[in-house]
């Protein structure tokens, strides 16, 4: 589990060579997302620095050795190398040194794009889901109550990773000691484990450590309304980034982004710039300052706030999630730093108002809880983690509370979407089996009826054997299937977003509902769970899951809501 960015690994030649073998080809399995500094002496450098220094997460290498002269002639080729030494203190001070800027350059941005334009990308779909996935995900974690349990958890994590660091096992227990709601900009602007684990898990968007996080996020955001800006601000904030991920930005211009952590800028330009002034230029990587106009009586969603009294100087930190308006990308040609400028957005802006409201209306009818979570993480096929949930908000439950038929049913229905048949029959069988023991509260459960499951009497030490025939195919993850009385099937394809037809002797099926791309328009579905056929109207009724709505779809009369 990587609870930290920056990562220190001192490479010694006088272990054997599989070791260093072991070594590189680690190297290369880390993270994009890490940040590794490496210490290695002239013997091994000139062996493992040509096949890592290219690696996007090694930033800096320093070379310790007896000899610092014989270094000379082929160290300057590899900008990554920041210095020879042959003083262990004079190597350390160094070191210290360079990361105080590093801190602020190189740590990984993580960024989700928006586009209104259908013909960037045929990925513009996946992109955007991933976009609202996680402003869904922060919405849904900050509305799910604390519990002590869930910060003993973290603090146990926190305390296994810390194993033998004195300082960090110092400052947990100051923490687990001292915490309160109104510390929590003094605890992220500490260097200490809270800011380091929480940048860490929001980069590499580890779902359960920012669920265990959510409180303190809550706590921040709080605090960030609390020192609200009460007027527009220009802010900067330096940053190295990769060719790859400029070009990335550079697609998207004219779009949105979402920074998926909290966003720490300066109002002091020169004072962005000379951090950038020291960079050495790297093959395959840019300097960038992001330039970005907020307003505070436009965006009220997202707080941003001064935090200059925690940091002793000018500093505007945005909250976590916040959306901006990509402007312009331009490259600075006296100094050779890429301009980004930026607009800071309102959850109002209308070419996000509408998503972004049928987004959240997810959360809106009911309590949001760990049910609402596992949901959330169903929908977008993250089936383990929503397996984790909704096991854990049943464990919460009386035995006889009337929801646990449908929490059965839940899971049953995301072990079969994960694949795991064998598991959703046994919560299939829950569920039977609590509907015969609760009759009562069976009957009131409209949503299912006896006959809706039918759970065979087989030996636990039986094998299944495929000797079925294929009577339809070409779906992407079929979820729900309805037979008229002249053997034509229609099927929900989930993935898909429409509703196909399968006529008996027919090869092919065709699309009769949806088809037309995932969205909110009447001739569009997203994510069908359930359709039905409707004789009398010559029509289908179809659950449209995602667009939380159920639509009537007719060959003659048009789709109704």
């Amino acid at each position: 589990m990587l609870l930290e960015t920056f990562c220190l690994i001192w490479l010694d030649a006088s272990t054997n060579v599989k070791v260093n073998q072991d070594a590189e080809q680690k190297l290369q399995e880390r993270s994009e997302n890490e940040r590794v500094i490496i210490i290695v002496n002239d013997e091994l450098g000139r062996v493992i620095i040509p096949s890592i220094f290219k690696l996007r997460q090694v930033i800096s290498i320093y070379i310790y050795d007896t000899d610092k002269e014989r270094n000379k002639e082929w160290i300057e080729k590899f900008t990554k190398i920041k210095a020879v030494t042959v003083e262990l203190d004079e190597l350390i001070i160094r070191i210290q040194t360079d990361h105080k800027i590093q801190k602020i350059l190189q740590e990984p941005l993580c960024i989700d794009f928006f586009t209104v334009d259908s013909n960037l990308s045929q990925s513009a779909d996946n992109v955007n889901g991933q976009f609202l996935f996680f402003q869904l995900l922060i919405e849904c974690l900050l509305q799910i109550k604390p519990t002590n349990v869930d910060t003993s958890e973290l603090i146990k994590i926190c305390q296994n990773e810390y194993e033998g660091n004195e300082l960090e096992l110092s400052n947990l227990c100051d923490f687990k000691r001292s915490y309160s709601s109104d510390k929590a900009l003094w605890w992220y602007t500490r260097q200490s484990f809270f800011y380091k684990v929480l940048n860490a898990i929001l980069f590499t968007e580890n779902i359960h450590m920012i669920f265990l996080f959510r409180s303190f996020i809550s706590d921040i955001q709080h605090e960030l309304k609390k020192y609200q800006t009460h007027h527009p601000v220009r802010v900067y904030r330096e940053q190295i980034i990769s060719s790859d991920e400029l070009n990335t930005l550079k697609k998207y211009l004219g779009q949105f982004i979402s920074i998926n952590s909290f966003f720490s800028t300066t109002t002091n330009y020169q004072q962005a710039v000379s951090f950038l002034d020291v960079f050495n230029n790297s093959e395959n990587f840019e300097p960038i300052l992001f330039e970005i106009y907020a307003d505070p009586d436009i965006v009220v969603a997202k707080p941003f706030g001064d935090i200059s009294e925690y940091l002793g100087e000018s500093r505007i930190l945005f909250m976590l999630g916040s959306i901006f308006h990509l402007n312009s990308i331009k490259r600075n040609e006296n100094n050779q730093i890429w301009i980004i400028q930026m607009t800071l957005c309102s959850e109002n802006e209308p070419d996000l108002k509408q998503i972004l409201m049928h987004t959240k209306q997810k959360l809106s009818d009911r309590e949001t809880n760990l049910r609402t979570l596992g949901k959330i993480l169903w929908d977008t096929g993250k089936f383990d983690l929503a397996e984790k949930y909704l096991t854990e908000f049943l464990n919460q439950l009386p035995s006889n509370d009337p929801s646990l038929s449908s929490i059965y049913d839940d899971l049953s229905k995301v072990a079969l979407q994960a694949g795991d048949y064998e598991k959703s029959v046994r919560w299939s069988k829950k569920a039977f089996e609590f509907r015969n023991s609760n009759a009562l509260l069976h009957t009131l459960n409209i949503n299912v009826s006896d006959d809706a499951i039918f759970i065979l009497n087989i030996r636990n030490n039986a094998r299944w054997r495929q000797n079925g025939v294929t009577v339809a195919s070409g779906f992407n993850c079929p979820y729900s299937i309805c037979v008229d009385n002249n053997q034509t099937m229609v099927i929900a394809d989930f993935q898909n977003d429409c509703v196909m037809q399968w006529e008996i002797g027919i090869e092919k099926g065709h699309v009769v509902a949806g088809g037309n791309g995932r969205g909110y328009r009447l001739d569009q579905l997203n994510r069908p769970t359930g359709v039905l056929i409707d004789k009398m109207m010559n029509s289908l009724i179809i659950c449209d899951r995602w667009n939380r709505r159920v639509v009537q779809w007719s060959p003659l009369n048009g789709t109704t809501e």
